[in-house]
């Protein structure tokens, strides 16, 4: 929770932004370990809604949601060596 007022969840897709984040730093392993964690919030469908109650232990919001779906996906293709992480492409613009 945020501490702020109000009945809100985890924003999921900022989540998702968080995941790609460690990996840009290089923090690949730790990146890896949020997407999984992540990957579980889905429901029986694979589907993941706009927020998630960790209070509760939900989805809360709009389900289906487009923005984490759309964050899902690109974490992927990071993870999956569809894009190098920011140190590698700085190291390799040295060059």
């Amino acid at each position: 929770m945020d501490g702020l007022p109000g009945d809100e969840g985890a924003f999921l897709v900022c989540t998702f932004w968080l995941a790609d984040a460690l990996h840009g730093i290089g923090r690949t392993k730790q990146a890896a370990d949020l997407f999984h964690r992540l990957l579980n919030l889905r429901n029986d469908l694979g589907l993941l809604s706009e927020e998630y109650d960790t209070a509760a232990g939900r989805q809360v919001g709009n389900t289906p949601q487009a923005y984490s779906h759309v964050g899902l996906i690109n974490t992927a293709r990071h993870l999956s060596g569809g894009r190098p992480t920011w140190l590698e492409r700085a190291r390799s613009a040295r060059t």
